[in-house]
């Protein structure tokens, strides 16, 4: 979520709040925002038509009243169907995140250059029919790295990137600071917008409000902040995921029992949705339809106020984490659809390895942790989104918390009220929130600098950027950015996140997979994503 090294995107953290639309990928962080259409037209469209001519109808369980604005997002309504509208140079599989050839006519031979040249793709346009050239390119990276211009994708590219070339109407170069192969897969999320639209006065603002003109395969066709967003396939698309639908429909229902019910029965409205409670499973199954998961960095997160007593006390968080029965939380909460964190990375993650500090379900050693550090008779709020399943989980933290002594009051909240709580620097003790940084990709270098970094907005709201482990941490950090050995840099990885995992500051309790579920007679081609979102571009009707 940076200047590798010092970051997470610093804009001000009400802009960024504002503009993101969500917490890491999982938990939206909705504003409002005016519709860029009047009124909505039909949400009930369930494919009709025959053929080509058919609509698809997909339910997102996520808001689509978020930022749209590619370089500002973190929406995972908006970042999935960002990735229909536009195209990087390069984009990413959705599974394996390996990078194609999007924009650009080849992904670069050497990855350990420092210069990667690109040649735009022939006839490439955009949705308003103009053609994509060079000065596009450079006009959304000079927007990225602009250092007077806070995005959330300037702290993926800025640590690293050092400018990008124009080298005729067709071909650009961008030069990097030192080599970095992982920059291959992020050009993805630098997605390529027309400066003739998004340069005039007000461009930007029409962008998060919702304005999205690509050169993908499908383009928007309106859009209903807190109802639906309608696609149609763009017919001088001519690179290399053709649109399969000629229509979409995808409506936002961020409540779990109107999702569920809208792919359900013989008159479903929809054919796919995702976030599928895990208590539906079995009930959508039988009913024809294929459900299935993915495991990766979603996760139930705890995050400490340390300027809050006795928060600043490592040896108080660590308790609090040894405290909860996860394997119960497993259990009943996630039906089984998850695993305690041994990492801040998740076990799939190609560069996980099992933390020096486990955080293994063991009350005496919190008891010993809390009489060591002094503290007896603490008395915790926990500030926590009401996503469902966090819902779900939270009782058992209670629970193990009033277990060992701690009195503990749970106080559940609309995700946007507990952010602006911090957002406004307002006293808390203990966050509980989901977050999910698998939706900008795998590279362990991203996420981790998502979460931690000098500038991080994640570090000003535990308020813990200026303790000694901190600023040593983050050195560490833009070290194993720097290392040019890739074995080398995992190991570096590794050990840094030992440090995270022993200090607790913000630290995943357990990762849980995410569930889709869709109509087999009516669609083939669906990858269940272990992210929040949908990807349609290897899809078809069945």
């Amino acid at each position: 979520m940076r200047d590798v090294t010092h970051d997470v995107p610093a804009p001000h953290r009400r802009t960024f709040l504002k503009y993101t639309g969500a917490l890491g990928a999982a938990a939206a962080v909705s504003a409002s925002l005016s519709a860029c259409s009047s009124g909505p037209e039909s949400t009930n469209e369930t494919g009709g038509g025959d053929g080509a001519d058919r609509t698809l109808t997909a339910v997102i369980g996520y808001g689509n009243d978020g930022s749209w604005d590619p370089t500002q997002t973190a929406s995972a309504f908006c970042m999935a169907a960002n990735n229909h509208i536009y195209e990087g140079l390069l984009d990413t599989d959705p599974i394996s995140r390996e990078p194609y050839a999007a924009l650009a006519t080849e992904v670069p031979k050497d990855p350990d250059s420092t210069s990667w040249r690109f040649a735009l793709r022939a006839g490439a346009k955009f949705h308003d029919g103009k053609p994509v050239t060079a000065d596009d390119v450079v006009f959304v990276f000079e927007r990225i790295l602009d250092p007077d211009t806070q995005t959330l994708a300037k702290g993926f590219f800025a640590s690293w990137l050092k400018e990008v070339r124009k080298i005729d109407a067709r071909n650009v170069e961008l030069v990097l600071k030192f080599p970095f192969p992982d920059g291959l897969s992020r050009l993805t999320l630098a997605k390529i917008m027309p400066k003739h639209v998004f340069s005039e006065p007000g461009g930007w603002d029409d962008a998060i409000k919702g304005k999205a003109i690509g050169s993908g395969p499908y383009r928007q066709t309106a859009h209903h902040p807190k109802s639906n967003t309608t696609f149609e396939a763009f017919a001088d698309y001519n690179g290399p995921r053709k649109p399969a639908f000629r229509k979409m429909n995808w409506l936002t229902i961020v409540d779990a029992a109107p999702r569920v019910a809208k792919i359900s029965g013989s008159s479903a409205g929809a054919q796919i949705a995702d976030n599928i409670p895990y208590a539906n499973i079995g009930q959508l199954e039988s009913g024809g339809l294929t459900v299935a998961g993915g495991a990766g960095m979603n996760n139930l997160f705890l995050m400490f106020n340390t300027k809050h007593k006795p928060f600043d006390d490592v040896r108080v968080r660590q308790a609090l984490h040894y405290a909860i029965d996860t394997e119960k939380m497993v259990e009943v909460a996630l039906k089984g659809r998850g695993k305690p964190s041994s990492s801040f990375l998740d076990e799939s993650n190609p560069s996980y390895r099992r933390a020096k500090t486990v955080y293994d379900y063991d009350p005496d050693k919190a008891k010993a942790l809390l009489k060591a550090a002094g503290v007896k008779g603490l008395s915790i709020e926990i500030l926590a989104v009401n996503v469902s399943w966090i819902v779900d989980c939270l009782p058992t933290v209670k629970s193990s918390w009033d277990a060992i002594g701690v009195r503990t009051t749970l106080s559940p909240q609309e995700t946007t009220a507990v952010f602006t709580k911090m957002d406004q620097k307002q006293d808390y003790q203990v966050v509980a929130a989901a977050s999910n940084p698998n939706q900008f990709g795998l590279d362990a270098d991203l996420i981790m600098h998502y979460n931690y970094g000098p500038e991080n907005l994640w570090m000003q709201y535990t308020r813990w950027a200026g303790n000694s482990v901190a600023k040593a941490l983050f050195k560490d950090m833009d070290r194993a950015t720097r290392e040019p050995d890739a074995a080398k840099k995992t190991a570096m990885v590794q050990d840094y996140i030992d440090v995270v995992a022993e200090q607790a500051v913000l630290y995943p309790v357990v990762h849980n997979e995410l569930m889709t579920a869709w109509n087999p007679e009516r669609l083939s081609g669906i990858r269940p994503q272990p992210y929040p979102g949908i990807n349609l571009l290897q899809a078809k009707w069945a």
